[in-house]
């Protein structure tokens, strides 16, 4: 089994994960949709989607979930845009405020994402 720093393993990450994202379509969206490594905006229930992204729903109280994933979706695109970053996962590391992005994640679960994704078994140090 080959061995890669937790730097590597995320750079590897990002390059598959952009393979499955495009302009419309944030990891967030694409991690749910296909239940892969966060499961996206899935990994939350109702109630906690609700409390992070509140500035959304304090707008909009009756907004559906489907409708709110959507809203969240565009805006995570935005801020990848807006902070020059590839995905959502390096947004959500500076600002911390939807998730932890890639801080979320040990190595051992950086890993097994790797695997999963590329069909390689990886240590992460």
């Amino acid at each position: 089994m080959s061995s890669m720093t937790r730097s590597e393993a995320i750079a590897h990450l990002r390059t598959e994960f952009l393979k499955l994202t495009d302009d419309d379509h944030s990891i967030c969206s694409v991690a749910a949709e296909r239940g892969i490594f966060c499961h996206g905006f899935l990994q939350f229930s109702e109630e906690d989607l609700r409390k992070r992204y509140w500035w959304i729903v304090c707008r909009r109280p009756s907004i559906t979930r489907a409708e709110l994933e959507q809203i969240a979706n565009a805006w995570q695109l935005t801020q990848q845009e807006v902070r020059d970053v590839p995905l959502a996962c390096d947004v959500q590391t500076r600002l911390h405020d939807t998730c932890r992005g890639w801080d979320d994640f040990t190595n051992e679960q950086l890993a097994t994402a790797y695997q999963q994704l590329t069909g390689e078994a990886v240590s992460v140090l």
